[in-house]
């Protein structure tokens, strides 16, 4: 059979209580940018990527996370992760937990405004 045509994942929809409150922290946290913005959902992306996250308003959306543990973003550079640490903080996150997978690979967790889990790590790829 011949390999499926696709560029991967594209995007994650996500429920939420307050659009203007989500896009103000990802905005703030990461340099995302506004793709759309409705009445009922924003779609954002990382800048220079493909990346999409999709924020549904939904007047139920709480801290339960339907199955989904954590998603996370990839730093460029492991020395940002203290500047990071420090913006989640900034704009209303919760930091869970920090420190390193292996020497070299830090990461920060933390709980995002709505309560979903958000890993910022820094990944050390083979040569």
């Amino acid at each position: 059979m011949k390999a499926p045509a696709t560029y991967g994942l594209t995007h994650i929809a996500i429920a939420v209580n307050d659009l203007e409150r989500t896009k103000k922290f990802y905005c703030n946290v990461f340099d995302m940018e506004v793709m759309y913005h409705e009445d009922d959902f924003i779609q954002l992306t990382t800048p220079g990527s493909h990346d999409i996250l999709v924020f549904e308003k939904k007047e139920t959306a709480t801290s339960q996370t339907g199955g989904i543990l954590h998603f996370g973003f990839r730093l460029k550079s492991p020395g940002d992760i203290t500047e990071m640490a420090l913006r989640v903080e900034t704009y209303g996150g919760k930091i869970t937990g920090r420190g390193e997978f292996v020497p070299g690979s830090p990461y920060v967790f933390f709980k995002d405004p709505d309560g979903y889990e958000v890993e910022i790590w820094y990944e050390l790829l083979p040569v």
